[in-house]
């Protein structure tokens, strides 16, 4: 049995023979000792073949292949050279490669019998520790150059970011998101606490803490409010309307009943210093409502970058708390739906599961609209539905190579057709067709992109009036069969009569 050793330096590919030897098999502690020899060792392998790397970069490339288990075109061509043909009968041919996942991939390329031993870790030990020596050409420190600046490399490119998911950057957004509420909601008490002593109706009037922070820093003193103040204050009422996304039309009185309320005020009155503190809260509150407003525009934005069907299908919050949860937008692929349906309800779970109670039926997905607008002895059904296009979102947007949100807005479409259809019975259309009219928009141009759920609602009625004249032809169908049957009835009577009579004219 010939053994050959394939060995991966920072500078090349070796390919090294073992000396026929008994001991080396064995491997006795004699042999370990002449494993810390150079002259020894020597005598037990030999160098067949050596070819260096053309680059860093390639380098680089070909350690990566290496450590996936990937025999790219110069691994190949390197060994296919250099190794001899196994026809002959007495010898056998046999490859030791350290990485077992290279090994079945050389097995299955080259029909090379390829071994991953102990005999072969201890050849390739004494290999690493000798190769300066044992690949002759090489320049004193070559190699261990070579291995640094392959190793800062290897490094750099397995914990680089990659830049066409960027679905680090929505995991941050949202916790930062997250956080910002709840300190918004701290200084927001701070602030109304601190300033009901001096204007308590304010409170009562202001509901909204931007709004509330806004008319702190407008109003101040409530004693030099006046009727001339009533403009400021409206528009101040505005624009917290309009942050808060408030439709609804203001009261046009507003301003006036807190003008009143000011005048009447049962609060005491508040000193400067106390003032001052006061509007710095304030201040920095206001600041704290705008950063959450950018942030989450930002996050909108990265949604429909990285997710742009999950954001269309679910929201853009909702949709990257599946993804924070998750730990990236891969790992939320790969997920089947049960899982996506209960993410965020782990606790809930497997207190279910200990105790035998009734498992939950939804986690993060629960705060998404069409939940909340299905009746309650729905939800679980809904949700189960909910996450199942959740997963088939998340999976077109992490493999597809262009982003869009067409099946994102038709696999809502279907959602909503099923929740009308709990609340209603109206019939819900075929996933298969749904599909099919998304991805004959795509082929054709993306401006009939829109046109998808209008086709979608044309098959829907097609569909409705096939079942009505299918039924209407039932209905003609069975007429048709009752009077028939009705009159085969009337001519057996009818000739019962007949033969009743011409028995009695015999009888007489």
């Amino acid at each position: 049995m010939v053994l050959f050793i394939l060995h991966e330096t920072a500078y090349g590919y070796a390919l090294f023979e073992r000396v026929e030897s008994d001991e080396v098999a064995q491997l006795t502690p004699e042999m370990q000792e002449a494993f810390t020899d150079p002259s020894r060792f020597a005598k037990m392998v030999k160098v067949r073949a050596f070819t260096p790397f053309q680059s860093a970069a390639h380098a680089l490339q070909n350690i990566n292949d290496v450590s996936e288990g990937i025999v790219n075109d110069f691994l190949r061509g390197f060994l296919a050279e250099n190794l001899p043909s196994s026809s002959s009968k007495k010898k056998v041919l046999q490859l030791g490669v350290v990485e077992k996942a290279l090994a079945g991939a050389i097995k299955d390329a080259l029909s090379v019998d390829c071994v991953s031993d102990e005999t072969v870790f201890e050849l390739v030990r004494g290999i690493r520790a000798h190769s300066d020596k044992l690949l002759k050409g090489l320049k004193s420190g070559e190699l261990e150059r070579a291995q640094l600046g392959l190793a800062h490399s290897y490094s750099r490119a397995k914990v680089k970011f990659n830049v066409h998911r960027s679905d680090n950057m929505i995991i941050q957004a949202i916790a930062l998101l997250d956080q910002s509420d709840k300190d918004i909601n701290k200084f927001a008490m701070r602030v109304r606490e601190w300033y009901a002593w001096h204007f308590p109706e304010l409170s009562k009037l202001v509901s909204d803490h931007y709004t509330y922070a806004r008319l702190v820093l407008e109003i101040g003193d409530k004693s030099t409010l006046s009727d001339g103040d009533a403009a400021k204050i409206g528009k101040v009422l505005v624009e917290g309307a309009a942050l808060a996304g408030d439709t609804s039309p203001l009261k046009p009185a507003l301003a006036d009943m807190i003008i009143a309320g000011a005048r009447a005020s049962m609060g005491s009155d508040i000193s400067k210093i106390d003032l001052m503190t006061v509007r710095n809260f304030a201040t920095q509150l206001v600041a704290m409502y705008e950063q959450r407003a950018r942030l989450s525009a930002y996050l909108s934005g990265k949604m429909n970058i990285v997710a742009p069907n999950l954001a269309s299908l679910i929201g853009n919050t909702v949709g990257a708390r599946l993804i924070a949860h998750a730990g990236s937008l891969t790992n939320l692929a790969k997920y089947p739906a049960s899982t996506v349906q209960i993410l965020g309800a782990e606790k809930a779970l497997f207190r279910a599961l200990k105790t035998k109670s009734k498992t939950p039926k939804y986690g993060l997905i629960y705060h998404a609209s069409a939940i909340g607008k299905t009746d309650s002895k729905n939800k679980g059904r809904i949700s189960r539905y909910l996450a199942n296009k959740c997963s088939i979102a998340s999976r077109i947007d992490c493999f597809s190579d262009e982003p869009t949100t067409l099946f994102g807005a038709a696999l809502r479409g279907q959602v909503d057709n099923r929740v009308e259809f709990y609340a209603s019975g109206e019939k819900p259309l075929k996933n298969a067709d749904v599909m099919e009219a998304v991805l004959k928009s795509i082929k054709k141009s993306p401006v009939a992109a829109a046109d998808t759920e209008k086709d979608a609602k044309k098959k829907k009625r097609s569909r409705s009036d096939d079942d009505e004249d299918s039924e209407k032809e039932q209905k003609s169908s069975k007429k048709e069969k009752k009077e028939k049957k009705d009159k085969k009835d009337k001519k057996e009577k009818e000739k019962e009569k007949k033969d009743k009579k011409d028995k009695k004219e015999k009888k007489h």
